[in-house]
């Protein structure tokens, strides 16, 4: 979940790194550091902290000058984030320099082994383990960096996306991948590496990304060469040309990417369904969906795997799957899916969620299911991640680069894509009338102004929050398609504010929860006109009884919650099954503000990082 950065070509290194560090700041944020090299002395910086600490460090400690350098941002998985722990990690001799996102997990043994040669260590992580193994090799075998790193990775166990460097071979650098990304930038003359392409999208519209078990020995002036880590047989680059813009990942002066994510919306749920949906002529074309409808109607169930808040849109999509296109669905967290032992078959279809299509447990789950003969369709936000290569097929939901780590605009996106899949099973299979699906598909696609009007709510939102600023329990309640909404609610005022949340189904409330309430417990109902409307009422009224504070998000023009309520939060009115869509914005602005007025870092929660590619 580390962010990497790689740089070799004609211009001055450093501000390409630390720019590029930035930029990857969302994917970890508990230490940063630098490599740089003026052509005659390697040169390394690195602190705890951030990557503006990185900045001030770094001038006062290394020369700024050369054009060849890596850097580093981190998420620490072994060893407490501290100076020492900091990427990059040199070996023994100090010639060889590396960074690394992911986890060695055999690193102890390779470890006790190396100390056992003489080598000894000065942190506490994997990676000084893995750069020694390249070193011990590189020595031992008289053979060029290229292939000690190719040899090293024959021997360790887990993931890795990793750069190396050798003072012995300056002119170059050699990068690999398994289970972490890494996509290589190709310029005039230059090229650049980097976890995802933001590092590089302003000077190069070209990149590859590499596959699982691919290094890549990277040179000026010479054609990178790319070879598969198990058997040394030569890959034929394939270039892709980026579809990101500088623009996309600027903040476009809003104070926070979250806050820009969320308004957002409206234009982002329309370019998930643009040439998707035609609703005037009743049509909704996915070549992913069409090229395999018979796999997708011919299936006993669909299985959706996914975790955190594309657990939750799984969630939504459990309920309008089967009462759209009268398919069973079972949602399971991919985290735990392979290590239950499933049962699978090649009737199943299975849907995975990713917003950065690199979740590691999302892609265990795939890689199991795909094994036991099922058919795996994919729904990701990233082009040419490791979930759109892994799937047979799949549907990007083009909500564009989601900078802020709470996610946002990827939920509303994913049920998007997911609500056309049901429609469009639902036509095939005739489990719509075509009344009702007409209608769905009317009301689909003006969402985006329902959405629009619906962060009106905002200013509300903030007067909420300063009433509720600082509380330490929250509960969130909601039933039938706004379940879902009730945890994805929760999840973001844990994520950015720290204040314990829970969601529930609004009737579970009785068989536990109730306990907590008390006149001092902030309870956020959700209670839209359609749907289980008077149930809600009634929990509202027995939440009421008990002196708990109630904000409910009701539908525009209500007058029976709006009674019984302390706050209200009144939202466009749209069907039951489309309503997730509309009333999980203001929870989204209600927990944006609650963490503002604490002091949180909004777009970067503590011990969060975006795409989570270790287990």
């Amino acid at each position: 979940m580390c962010g990497i950065v790689g740089y070799i070509g004609h211009r001055e290194a450093y501000p390409v790194i630390i720019k590029g560090l930035q930029r990857l700041e969302y994917r970890g944020y508990d230490s940063a550091g630098i490599m740089l090299y003026d052509n005659s002395e390697l040169k390394v910086s690195k602190t705890k902290g951030k990557v503006s600490d990185l900045e001030a460090r770094a001038q006062n400690e290394i020369t700024l000058n050369g054009s060849i350098g890596i850097g580093h941002t981190r998420w620490a998985t072994h060893g407490v984030p501290n100076d020492v722990n900091s990427h990059p990690h040199l070996s023994n001799s100090g010639n060889l320099c590396i960074i690394h996102n992911g986890i060695i997990e055999n690193y102890e043994p390779l470890k006790k082994e190396l100390i056992n040669r003489g080598y000894t260590f000065k942190s506490d992580t994997d990676t000084e383990v893995l750069v020694n193994l390249i070193e011990e090799i590189k020595k031992k075998e008289n053979i060029k960096l290229g292939k000690a790193v190719q040899l090293a990775l024959n021997q360790v166990v887990g993931a890795y996306a990793i750069v190396v460097f050798d003072k012995e071979k300056p002119d170059e650098l050699v990068a690999a991948r398994l289970g972490s990304p890494l996509a290589i930038g190709i310029g005039d003359g230059e090229f650049f590496v980097g976890s995802d392409a933001t590092p590089f999208i302003e000077y190069t519209s070209n990149a590859i990304y590499l596959e699982d078990e691919e290094t890549a020995v990277i040179r000026l002036h010479k054609p990178l060469k790319i070879r598969k880590i198990k058997d040394d047989t030569t890959v034929d680059p394939y270039i892709q040309e980026l579809q990101l813009n500088l623009e996309q990942i600027e903040k476009g002066g809003y104070e926070h990417f979250m806050l820009k994510e969320i308004y957002e919306q409206p234009n982002v749920i329309k370019d998930t369904y643009r040439g998707r949906l035609l609703a005037n002529t009743g049509i909704i074309q996915m070549s992913g969906v069409e090229d395999n409808i018979e796999k997708f109607t011919n299936a006993d169930r669909i299985l959706i795997v996914a975790c955190g808040t594309s657990w939750h849109a799984g969630l939504v999509a459990e309920y309008i799957i089967e009462e759209f296109s009268r398919i069973p669905v079972e949602v399971e967290y991919a985290s735990e899916f392979r290590y239950r032992n499933p049962i699978i078959t090649s009737k199943d279809v299975v849907i995975a969620i990713s917003q950065s299509g690199e979740t590691a447990d999302t892609l265990a789950a795939i890689k199991l299911a795909k094994e036991k003969g099922a058919f795996v369709f994919g729904v990701c936000n990233v082009v040419g991640s490791s979930i759109s290569r892994e799937t047979h097929a799949g549907a990007y939901t083009h909500a564009g680069p989601e900078i802020g780590v709470a996610s946002t605009k990827a939920f509303t996106t994913q049920i998007t894509v997911l609500t056309m899949i049901a429609l469009r099973l639902a036509k095939v299979k005739g489990t719509l009338s075509n009344s009702d699906y007409f209608r769905y598909l009317q009301e689909l696609e003006i969402i985006p102004e329902k959405v629009l009007e619906a962060l009106n709510t905002n200013d509300i939102a903030k007067e909420i929050a300063e009433k509720f600023k600082d509380s330490q329990n929250c509960l969130y309640l909601g039933r039938g398609y706004n379940f879902p909404v009730a945890l994805e609610g929760a999840l973001k005022l844990k994520e950015i504010s720290y204040i314990h949340a829970e969601g529930y189904p609004a009737a579970e409330m009785k068989h536990g929860p109730i306990a907590l309430i008390d006149e001092k417990m902030p309870v956020i109902v959700i209670a839209p006109k359609q749907g289980h409307y008077d149930k809600v009422v009634s929990n509202i009224q027995e939440i009421k009884s008990r002196s708990g504070k109630i904000i409910a998000v009701v539908t525009k023009g209500d007058t029976q919650v709006k009674e019984l309520a302390d706050y209200v939060i009144e939202i466009p009115e749209t069907s039951d099954a489309l309503s997730p869509l509309i009333t999980t914005i203001p929870l989204q602005l209600l927990s944006y503000y609650i963490a503002v007025l604490r002091g949180c870092n909004v777009d970067q929660p503590r011990n969060l990082a975006k795409s989570v590619t270790v287990e």
